[in-house]
């Protein structure tokens, strides 16, 4: 299963999604990959402390003879693998983004799933991958956008996000993040986003100062500080969203490797 993950403004958190959902996947005993799509402004490898990569999608990008593993990263802590974008600039210029695409179909029966965290806004360059997505997810900040103008916001961002999402046939839904309003002012615009817009609303991710530092630390939160509640609402959108994705097939997949289990260790 391939899911990009989207937003319409930058700084809203789709890269600390991406990573923290490749985490919990990872966790659950699913073979997981995350790749960095923002070939212009990557910055996924920060999240699992890859600051400096010798290779990276950029190198697979220009050079087709790159054997893919030489990009390919396993954190340690966290079981998910990862490619990370490079963050040189003679590599991000003139960049052959249309590869990308077969990139990605070339790695992708590798993985149970696959995350690619998306340009910010229509990714013009790199729309070709939808293609081969499954599911989309639309991150909305909410931290900087009052309640009295999100029905406008979701207007101008969520709807148009949806329609591409709608076009490539792909299982659309939304994460709210930075959330600090009210349950009730939420519900609002819960309601307006499942009723009006016809998305359904798979987590409400709450603001937490612990966020920002887990990103220095270069450890997703989910990691860094997994009995928060920040971690605790990350965890529930990973559920919600992996019963979305194998429904029975999880419980198929646990009962197989319990049955293995006892296989070799009788």
């Amino acid at each position: 299963m391939t899911v990009v993950v989207i937003t319409g403004r930058g700084g809203a958190g789709k890269t600390t999604l991406t990573s923290n959902l490749g985490v919990y996947f990872a966790r659950n005993k699913y073979k997981t990959l995350v790749i960095d799509g923002d070939l212009y402004l990557p910055k996924l490898g920060f999240h699992f402390s890859i600051d400096s990569p010798r290779y990276s999608i950029h190198n697979l990008l220009r050079d087709p003879t790159l054997k893919m593993e030489n990009a390919l990263y396993r954190h340690k802590k966290t079981g998910v693998y990862i490619i990370p974008g490079s963050a040189k600039l003679r590599d991000i210029i003139d960049v052959p983004a249309f590869r990308l695409k077969s990139i990605l179909h070339e790695i992708m029966d590798e993985f149970s799933v696959i995350f690619v965290d998306s340009p910010t806004g229509i990714p013009f360059d790199t729309l070709h991958i939808f293609e081969l997505a499954d599911y989309q997810i639309i991150v909305i900040e909410l931290e900087r956008s009052p309640i009295y103008s999100a029905e406008v916001m979701i207007q101008n961002e969520v709807v148009k996000l949806k329609s591409l999402g709608d076009a490539f046939g792909l299982n659309v839904a939304v994460v709210l993040n930075k959330v600090r309003e009210s349950s009730k002012n939420i519900e609002a615009v819960i309601d307006f986003l499942e009723d009006e817009i016809d998305v359904p609303v798979i987590g409400v991710i709450p603001f937490d100062h612990s966020v920002p530092h887990s990103v220095n630390m270069g450890v997703p939160i989910l990691e860094y500080k997994p009995r928060s509640r920040v971690s605790r609402r990350l965890r529930e959108c990973g559920e919600i969203l992996e019963d979305w994705m194998f429904g029975k097939a999880k419980v198929e997949r646990i009962i197989d490797e319990i049955i293995a289990e006892k296989l070799l260790n009788p």
